[in-house]
């Protein structure tokens, strides 16, 4: 993987992370179609570790209330009131939300490496993705903001974070979707969902980081991470910035007719070449 290849993957996973069409199937398909040949360990590597860029972006667009959520937590846990808090409330929250996607990681790791080479695996994914997408706006009622979680809403959503661990599956756009099924307005779907990529996007990173350590070439290729880093954090965060705006107005059904269109035409090439 050259360096001008590694901008060119941080600036697509920077766009595709947050807006819910998938920036792992991305990643697998930007290859595909420019013909780029990487190992599959490699390939696995740099897409996990280019999405700490987007978990930078995140930290800094929602420092604010990471922070409050932290210190909220801490003074819960002294005062032995770790609920009374409504921001320390959130952080449990999203930490209970992050549990069915981290056991499901480690559980099935290999088969997730695997699916980073087969491009057919990640097209009907993708139509998994805009699937979500349309059941959500059709069953959504959009009534319910952060502040009505309850522990079976951070389940639920944790269990649709869960299967985006597959390429193809928008962890945005499955988390998004798992909101508003439980009736959540977008955005109020979408703030959770950008927050609760950081303990998961965290601890992946962490495990690639190892796995990178663990490669003959890994110093060789450290450089290649570090700019498909720099260009993620970047366009990440302009990202969010601009979904957040899109959701608070629009439906998420453009997303869904890109997802299928995508995968569809995916298909059609694969077969035909």
């Amino acid at each position: 993987m050259t360096l001008f290849q590694g901008i060119v993957l941080g600036i697509i996973q920077g766009i595709t992370e947050f807006l819910p069409i998938s920036s792992s199937a991305h990643l697998v398909l930007a290859p595909y179609f420019f013909g780029w040949h990487f190992p599959v360990e490699e390939a696995f590597i740099f897409d996990v570790l280019v999405q700490m860029g987007t978990l930078v972006a995140v930290i800094i667009y929602f420092w604010r209330d990471l922070f409050a959520m932290a210190a909220a937590m801490l003074q819960g846990l002294i005062r032995r009131q770790p609920w009374a808090d409504p921001n320390a409330r959130l952080g449990w929250l999203i930490l209970l939300a992050t549990v069915p996607a981290g056991l499901f990681g480690v559980l099935i790791k290999d088969q997730v490496e695997a699916a980073f080479s087969n491009p057919v695996t990640t097209a009907i994914e993708l139509l998994v993705t805009a699937a979500l997408l349309l059941l959500a706006e059709r069953v959504g009622k959009r009534t319910r903001n952060v502040d009505c979680l309850s522990w079976i809403d951070a389940l639920w959503i944790g269990a649709a974070q869960a299967i985006s661990i597959f390429p193809g599956i928008s962890r945005s756009g499955a988390t998004m979707a798992g909101g508003m099924t439980r009736h959540l307005d977008r955005p109020s779907a979408g703030r959770f969902s950008f927050l609760m990529s950081v303990p998961v996007m965290a601890a992946a990173g962490l495990l690639a980081s190892l796995d990178l350590a663990s490669i003959p070439s890994g110093s060789d290729f450290l450089p290649v991470v570090i700019v498909g880093f720099l260009a993620a954090a970047v366009v990440g965060y302009f990202s969010i910035h601009w979904l957040l705006r899109f959701l608070s107005r629009h439906p998420l059904t453009v997303f869904a007719v890109y997802c299928a269109f995508l995968g569809v035409t995916t298909l059609i090439v694969s077969y035909v070449g």
